[in-house]
């Protein structure tokens, strides 16, 4: 009697490994998720300024690992969801604990329930856009705009205050009640339906590419000398942009519905 058990053949339905290129874009998203944590470490320390920095940097590189995958043909379930949770901590809980320690601990009942509020609401956000990233005719998605403020905007936007105080030491920005008031407002945005921009509604006419190009690398110059005051400059134009961003989206529904209409009439 033979008891050797015969050597098995490949399992199917068995997922793979990541390939070498998906391990690119996902160590991007696992460097963003490192550098959140980090802001953490520094806001312990009291470096608050390197405490903010750690976390736009974090925002910088949760903006290329999309672009990385796609451009590698690398997306995968595996790196959603990793991007997801990484988003999760760099934007919802490392921004909500930093604005804590730098000013909502003064009032510590209703800055802990602000700081809550903003760390819940960007899960909140994050598992909506999740659930709904597989619906091909979400309205908004077809037209182009974004629902409610993205999570790495949201966290740019929370940390105005902190801005605002680094390049004027006016203790009325570290005001907790105010920080706290500021920090559950920015939470209301990002779970809201408000139609916001996004990148592809952003494209200049071909007449004013190069005069495109030119502040983009004045930006850049004024993020190195000025960085706190550039930062404050993006809020500010972003919260401008923002009714903006509904009047275009209402005509685009407008326009939807009257084609609409017409097509009814034509039949």
């Amino acid at each position: 009697m033979n008891d050797e058990v015969p050597p098995r053949g490949p399992r199917r339905g068995v997922p793979k490994g990541l390939t070498l290129r998906a391990l690119v874009p996902n160590a991007i998203t696992a460097a963003a998720l490192c550098a959140g944590l980090t802001g953490i470490r520094f806001a312990i320390t009291g470096d608050f300024r390197m405490a903010v920095a750690a976390v736009i940097f974090a925002g910088v590189l949760d903006g290329i690992d999309g672009r990385i995958a796609r451009l590698l043909k690398a997306q995968s379930h595996f790196g959603a969801e990793l991007d997801s949770l990484a988003d999760n901590v760099s934007f919802g809980v490392a921004p909500a604990l930093v604005l804590f320690m730098w000013s909502l601990q003064d009032v510590p009942r209703f800055g802990w329930f602000a700081a809550l509020a903003f760390a819940v609401a960007m899960a909140l956000r994050l598992a909506r856009y999740n659930a709904r990233i597989q619906m091909p005719d979400e309205p908004r998605k077809l037209a182009g705009f974004l629902t409610g403020v993205p999570a790495p905007v949201g966290a740019g936007l929370a940390f105005l205050p902190m801005y605002l105080s680094f390049v004027s030491d006016l203790a009325v920005f570290s005001n907790p009640l105010l920080v706290g008031v500021w920090l559950v407002a920015i939470a209301l945005l990002a779970i809201s339906n408000l139609p916001t921009l996004s990148w592809s509604k952003l494209r200049p006419r071909r007449s004013i590419r190069l005069e495109v190009i030119l502040v983009v690398g004045l930006m850049v110059a004024a993020a190195i000398t000025e960085p706190w005051w550039t930062l404050v400059g993006i809020c500010v134009v972003y919260l401008a942009l923002i009714p903006v961003g509904a009047i275009a989206y209402a005509r685009v529904r407008r326009r939807l519905a009257n084609r609409d209409s017409e097509q009814v009439d034509a039949s």
